[in-house]
């Protein structure tokens, strides 16, 4: 692994963890409060890209999304958060190790070209032509695959613009763009419409593969991992009759098993259990059809697995 130039030119982090979070755009927001919810404690000063965590031997390094692959991968950085498109991009996949996902950020990159060309029906048929995006190996991968061709040898032209990447078609650059989605709007307001998807991506947790504080980044692991099992699941509560409660585990059947407690009613126990927030309504009904009763709903603050 090569030297952190980041260690030797800053003061007071030689002994810590350097852990990346993105600067500004449209991850920054949803890290800092996932940061928050993790228990770090930290104050950035205005204008500065670096803050000590208070209660951690942690260094937060705030950096562009697009470099914090790169700064993991070569040593520079312990630990960041990333966009999977960013990983695969700068081609690092082989030397960071991915910790979880991380549920935010989702979007996909897709080509896309002018609606109004319905000739135009999938990448395939912009072979040859000009392409214009800021995720050129990508691209290059992708359309290099579809030609059969090695990259070198490819006769789609792929050029890379850092932004307004939407304009390009309209503006008579491109014949095609490649970039990322998330809802769509800015696609469909530029006259563009998706013909292919290159990569489904979102925010992705990332180290090195030779961790300098590997207890310390197994920590935050566990840590994020409790978040996003918080988000993710409601710890419901119930009463039913002993002669139900073998269809009721099956309706409900939680991460593990339900807990079961014996009532002081005779033949009633009740009953916990975990349950995903995108199932709750129907296993409440399944639940209330077998018999079961008092159902309550409890949120989870956090967790561990």
């Amino acid at each position: 692994m090569e030297s952190s130039f980041i260690n030797a030119s800053l003061p007071d982090v030689a002994d810590r963890m350097l852990f990346a979070v993105p600067k500004k755009g449209r991850l920054y927001d949803q890290c800092l409060n996932l940061l928050n919810h993790i228990g770090i404690e930290f104050h950035r000063k205005p204008r500065h890209d670096i803050a000590l965590v208070s209660n951690m031997p942690i260094a937060l390094v705030f950096l562009p999304a697009a470099d914090i692959a790169t700064y993991v991968a070569k040593g520079n950085i312990d630990l960041g958060i990333t966009g999977l498109d960013i990983i695969c991009e700068s081609q690092t996949a082989d030397d960071v190790a991915e910790l979880t996902r991380l549920g935010f950020g989702k979007c996909k990159l897709q080509v896309q070209t002018p609606a109004i060309n319905q000739s135009v029906t999938s990448a395939r048929d912009l072979v040859g032509q000009r392409i214009v995006t800021s995720f050129v190996n990508l691209t290059k991968q992708r359309f290099a695959e579809l030609e059969g061709v090695s990259i070198d040898r490819m006769k789609t032209q792929v050029r890379f613009v850092s932004g307004s990447v939407e304009a390009a078609c309209g503006l008579g650059l491109a014949d095609g763009i490649v970039d990322l989605v998330e809802s769509g709007d800015t696609m469909r307001a530029a006259g563009l419409h998706a013909i292919d998807t290159i990569l489904n991506t979102e925010s992705v947790l990332i180290t090195n593969r030779h961790q300098r504080f590997p207890k310390l980044v197994e920590t935050i692991k566990q840590r994020v991992e409790g978040v996003l099992m918080a988000r993710r699941y409601v710890l419901c509560q119930y009463n039913i009759k002993r002669e139900s409660l073998e269809r009721a585990c099956v309706v409900a059947s939680g991460r593990q098993a339900p807990t079961v407690t014996s009532l002081e009613a005779e033949d009633w126990v009740a009953v916990s259990v975990m349950i995903e927030k995108k199932e709750l309504a129907n296993k409440m009904d399944q639940l209330k059809e077998i018999g079961a009763i008092d159902i309550l709903v409890l949120q989870i603050a956090n967790a561990r697995t």
